[in-house]
This record gives structure tokens, sequence and C-alpha cells, in this order.
């Protein structure tokens, strides 16, 4: 198969590195990524990665507490699991740094846009935890953010649900499965594959969103290669 793009970045759920647990990291769900991410980087293609925080900590169905403390618990969430990703990416040979919106130095890098850029081109993939280090902005805005800022053509978003459908599948057997759609469509019908900035953002730089399921074997691939699995927003 031969790599449709050269940089791309991957936004995977906290839920999907979850596993069958639901909660906490799943060790051999990290595995999985890593070996899909090996494939990737072994293509030549450069790799950078945010992700999200909900396998511990989902702030926004906190009705007691105050939003922006929420946030911020939330944001130090996706540290720890960018930290498991960092692991087992390097225990399949993988060379990786983790760079975070909030400073933890002796775990991470800070985040600094060229700093990242120069990993990327050395071949390293770059893990971005904490989000964008500001309440009220969700990983999928960070995730839009980072595209953006690296210059990514794409984002694939990484869910334990194989694509972007009209309603729940899992509660409305009449869900409608999309295989194509623009950004428009995204913002106009109300889609949950990511949130309104998110969206947006997306749109205004031009960059494609390609919705697949994490669990297949080889999916990364795939997306990477352009080929025709889950929903492709463009």
């Amino acid at each position: 198969m031969e790599p449709k793009y050269k940089r791309v970045l991957l936004k995977l759920s906290g839920e999907a590195l979850a596993g069958d647990r639901h909660f906490g990291i799943n060790e051999e769900m990290t595995r999985k990524v890593a070996v899909q991410v090996k494939e990737v980087v072994d293509a030549g293609v450069e790799v950078a990665v945010v992700v999200g925080g909900g396998n511990f900590w989902r702030g926004r169905s906190s009705e007691s507490m105050d939003r922006a403390t929420a946030d911020y618990i939330g944001m130090m969430a996706t540290v720890m699991n960018a930290i498991a990703l960092q692991d087992a990416f390097e225990s399949e040979g993988i060379e990786t740094r983790v760079q975070t919106a909030l400073e933890i130095r002796e775990v991470a890098e800070p985040y600094i846009r060229r700093k990242a850029l120069s990993h990327l081109k050395k071949g390293r993939v770059v893990i971005f935890g904490a989000g964008t280090g500001s309440p009220f902005f969700s990983t999928d805005t960070t995730a839009a953010l980072r595209a953006a800022e690296i210059n990514a053509e794409v984002i694939l978003f990484a869910k334990n649900i194989d694509a972007v459908y009209s309603d729940d599948p899992a509660t409305n057997p009449d869900a409608v499965k999309y295989t194509e759609l623009t950004h428009s469509e995204v913002l106009e019908k109300n889609l949950k594959v990511m949130d309104s900035t998110a969206a947006a953002l997306c749109r205004d730089n031009k960059i494609a969103i390609h919705v697949f399921g994490l669990a297949e074997e080889g999916n990364v691939m795939k997306a990477v290669c352009g080929q025709p699995i889950g929903t492709i927003v463009k």
C-alpha cells in the first residue's frame, strides 16, 4: 500500500485505550495502537498524536464541579494516556516525544511548535498531551489546532465505532452510515464526529478528517493510504 499523506495527526479517544475494561489503560490496546503506528512510520509518514482522557475523567458529566477545574483534571488525564502511549511506542522501537500544553517538565517537553516540527522531520512520533492548555476546549479542538499548526494533511479519528452515523447505531438500528461528508454537512447536521469548534477549524484550514474504527488491525495504515474505510470528511 502506498501512503496518500506525508504528515498525519492521529486522534485517539481515551475510551479506545480502555478497551473492554471501559476504564483505565488496557496495555493490549496500547500495544495494538503502537504496532499500527509503527507500520505507518516505517512507510515514511510523519505522525503526530492527540489523545483524549475519557477513560479516566469526563469533566462535562460533573454537575457540581467548576467547569474550568474539571477541564484541568481532564487535561492531566490525557497526559497519563500520552505517557502510556509513549512507553508502548518505544517498546515497538518507535522514537517518541511527549509534549504537553501544561508544563510537566519531569515527564514531558513543553509544547513548542518549532520543536515539534523538528521532531517530526527527524521521523519521531510526537504525542500532544494536556489539550490546548486552556479549559472549555475539547481534545477534538486540540487535534484540529495542532493539525493546523504542524501542517498535517489529515486528522485520522480512530474511534471505538467504525464510521460516522446519523444517530447512535447501538440504540437506533435505522441510523444511516455515511461514507463521505463535507465539513459543512457535519456542522449543519450536528453530527457527533467532533465538536463544532473543531469541525469549523478543520473546514477553515482545509484539513481532511478520516473517521474509522481502531479495533480492526491495519486500519490506521489503510486510512493513511486513503482507502475507503469509515467516513471521510473533506
